[in-house]
């Protein structure tokens, strides 16, 4: 049977992936040592979703709970499986730019040299698989802060007539712009993983993603805004907003919309390819607009404060336009819209938030 490994297979986009690919038919090889877990603590932990994970495919899901930073860990596993691995789909990573100021040196081994590990073992045992990343859009930096902007009632928005305004597209420079220490060591993993395609002819792709999320998402302070900014809602827990008024946007795309993409890249690999990739026009919101709509669906106020300091190399406004991928594979098309989004997360979480009895959550 064909293998599909996937890193962080209990985040959010790992666990998608790994019941997309598994319902239809692969052998699936998980690599998780619940990280964020340390990063974030326990309510952060994937614990839940690894579980979910194992229940639901006790003979298709193979789990290894291994650090990608430990090369000989990573060889061990694709040796393993070697011819039979016909794509990897990397979703671990250190993912908050606030974090990643506190440990600079653990952030950068666990985005780029993790990825280093990856890709060498890809190249080593199985150089015919597809490899698939998940980049950030902080690998702008803060450059999508210069572009024209104007403050209305309840967002930030990018004057009509420029060419950003279906979205930020991949001309963008990564160059001389503020990153955060976390927007550099992505752009390192970024540019590794176009680099052993263009340098070694493997068919490795790029995405980079506006806000990532979905049902699975264990949303916390430092990372997952929707996610936490509806769980907040939900249980009372305060939630504070940093800057801009509160009207800073965000795009917001459905972990399932992001896996159905890398099924399309499965089924004709490019080489080197980068696409942006995020909630475009159809899915997107203000942090204004964003707690409205949680209250609504959530039925209850958030508990909310606002700070004038905003975060280091925060975005005030960001849209991402998807033309490039959808030019290159004009059957995809995006299926959630940000209320469709929202509510599914709500359905699918209100009872494990509240602390009833429930059985094991969707993946």
């Amino acid at each position: 049977m064909s293998v599909v490994i996937v890193t962080g297979s209990a985040g959010l986009i790992g666990s998608e992936s790994v019941a997309y690919f598994a319902d239809r038919g692969y052998e699936i090889v998980g690599i998780d040592n619940n990280f964020r877990e340390r990063f974030f603590g326990a309510d952060a932990s994937t614990a839940w979703n690894r579980q979910s994970l194992e229940a639901r495919f006790p003979t298709a899901y193979t789990h290894y709970p291994a650090d990608i930073r430990d090369i000989a860990a990573v060889d061990e596993i694709f040796a393993r499986y070697a011819s039979r691995i016909v794509m990897v789909i990397h979703t671990a990573a250190q993912p908050s730019h606030d974090w990643a100021a506190n440990d600079p040196q653990m952030d950068f081994t666990v985005n780029a040299n993790g990825t280093l590990a990856l890709l060498e073992a890809t190249r080593r045992y199985a150089p015919g698989a597809v490899f698939i990343f998940t980049s950030t859009n902080k690998v702008y930096g803060d450059t999508p802060n210069a572009l024209p902007l104007r403050e209305l009632e309840t967002r930030w928005e990018i004057d009509p007539a420029h060419p950003f305004h279906a979205g930020i597209d991949e001309t963008m420079s990564i160059d001389q712009s503020k990153h955060s220490l976390f927007g550099v060591s992505k752009v390192a993993a970024d540019v590794l993983v176009q680099e052993y395609g263009r340098y070694f002819d493997l068919p490795t792709t790029v995405f980079r993603g506006g806000c990532l999320t979905g049902p699975n998402h264990s949303g916390t302070k430092l990372h997952g805004f929707l996610a936490y900014l509806l769980k907040c809602t939900v249980t009372g827990q305060p939630y504070t907003v940093f800057g801009y008024k509160g009207k800073q946007v965000r795009d917001n795309i459905h972990s399932l919309d992001l896996v159905r993409a890398f099924d399309h890249v499965f089924a004709a690999p490019r080489v080197a390819q980068v696409y942006n990739m995020g909630g475009t026009r159809l899915s997107n919101c203000s942090m204004i607009e964003g707690i409205a709509l949680c209250e609504e669906i959530a039925g209850r106020e958030l508990n909310w404060t606002y700070t004038d300091t905003n975060r280091i190399g925060d975005h005030i406004w960001y849209i991402s336009d998807t033309a490039k991928f959808r030019s290159h594979y004009p059957a995809w098309s995006q299926a959630y819209d940000l209320r469709g989004l929202i509510e599914e997360m709500y359905a699918t979480n209100v009872d494990r938030w509240l602390g009833r009895n429930v059985e094991l959550g969707r993946v």
